[in-house]
This record gives structure tokens, sequence and C-alpha cells, in this order.
């Protein structure tokens, strides 16, 4: 059995992590936001997984056992906040949508965590205030509980290029796509097509966070052509693939 770490204090901090690093499961008392500002990081729980990038954060509330993972050079902030305190109303994970104004607020109040003076804050304040606005983004990919979906997941997470039907994966798997159709429905609220995707975009903000051309991403996360990947990237994050999204 995993042996989960317990922290009352949820650290607030700024910390590198090289491409693949982890920190292992834990839980603390305490609310806490991770924000990469560099690289792209995964937060990663029994509920399923969730992947963000520099335009993003994510929340954790108070409790939740989870682990990180880094792709590419991470840089990590992590925000504390008790449990008494949440700007949100979030009692589940969730990526929140990261503004400019609000990345520099969190990477300000990160690398000085000591600080209380009076601006520091206030900072702290504003920070908050940004966060009560930021809107929840949908970039979960839950863990399927259904047996049979969790084989499917496994063969899509394995090569999230296969291109074949759910009657075929559904032949491997001994299930007919209308089982699966029906099942996915009640077990994640998704279709087939939705839940692909998902797991499709996560599978590319790794690979983008590791420098991996957008056109080789493109095909390796099954997309027909780097012109069609680039535009359900843009849908779902707001800007390309290949630009700076705080620029």
């Amino acid at each position: 059995m995993q042996k989960i770490r317990h922290t009352s204090v949820a650290p607030t901090r700024t910390q590198r992590l090289a491409p693949g690093g982890e920190i292992d499961a834990h839980r603390h008392d305490d609310h806490q936001i991770a924000y990469a500002s560099q690289g792209t990081i995964a937060v990663t729980t029994d509920a399923g997984s969730w992947v963000a990038p520099a335009t993003r954060a994510i929340w954790i509330p108070a409790g939740t056992v989870h682990q990180h993972q880094a792709h590419g050079e991470l840089e990590l902030h992590l925000v504390g906040l008790p449990a008494t305190e949440n700007p949100l109303g979030l009692d589940k994970p969730a990526v929140l949508a990261v503004s400019p104004l609000l990345r520099e607020l969190i990477v300000a109040y990160t690398r000085d965590p000591e600080n209380d003076s009076p601006p520091h804050l206030r900072l702290r304040a504003v920070m908050l205030d940004q966060l009560k606005t930021s809107p929840e983004q949908p970039l979960h990919l839950p863990t399927p509980t259904d047996p049979l979906l969790r084989e499917l997941h496994a063969l899509l997470r394995a090569d999230p290029a296969d291109n074949r039907s759910l009657d075929d994966l559904g032949r491997q798997i001994g299930a007919s796509a209308r089982t699966l159709s029906r099942r996915l429905h009640d077990d994640l609220g998704l279709t087939y097509p939705q839940w692909r995707t998902q797991i499709r975009l996560h599978h590319a903000l790794i690979l983008l966070a590791d420098n991996t051309p957008v056109t080789t991403v493109a095909h390796s996360c099954g997309w027909s052509s780097a012109s069609t990947f680039i535009d359900v990237f843009r849908r779902t994050f707001g800007h390309t693939p290949g630009s700076r999204p705080d620029t």
C-alpha cells in the first residue's frame, strides 16, 4: 500500500522540478493552489488528473490526496490557504484560468512567502480577489470506475493517436460500442469523442512542455493535421500551442 504523507500546513513557496520530477502522494489540512510559470504541472488524485500550462492553475481542496509531476523544466508556485479561507467556494480539484495579472501576483507572492509586511499582505488580498473571478476550465481528465472503461482508458492513454472506432476498440476488450457509450455517459458524463479529445489534449500538453514540435504533437495525439490540432487547442486554451500565453 502506498504511504501517504500528511502535512497539516500547505506550504507557500516557489520551487523548481526537473522534467519528470515528482512530489509524492500527500495531503494537507489546508487548501492549495499549484501554478507553473514555466513548464506544465500535472496533479493526480483518485478522481483523475489535471494538467495545467502557464495559463492555468490547479485548485486542490483541503484533505485531497494528490501528487505532482513536472513536464518540462518546471517552476512551480504553491500557495497555501487555511481551510477556512476558500475564495473559490470549490470542494473538488479544478483548473482555473490565470490572467497575466494573476500570474504576476502569484509569482511575486510565492517568492517571498515569509514576508508579512503590509504591502505584501495587500498583494495577497489582491491575489485572492483575482482568484474569485478566475473561471473554472474543463480540463479534468476523470478516472473511470467502470472496469471496461478502465481497459479502454489504458488503450487510449497508451496510444492517443489510435483512431480506431469505438466498435473496433470494444471488440478488443469484449464490449459493444453501445455498452461503452452508455457506461461513459453513466460513469463520466461524457461522450466517447469528448473523452478521447480530453485524453489527447492532456497528452499534447505534456509533449509541448518537452518542446516537441507542434506538427509532431498533432500526429502523435491523433489529429489529422497540425491545423486541426491548433484549432482545437486554441478553442480550449485561448491561444495557439506555439505561442506564449502571456504575450
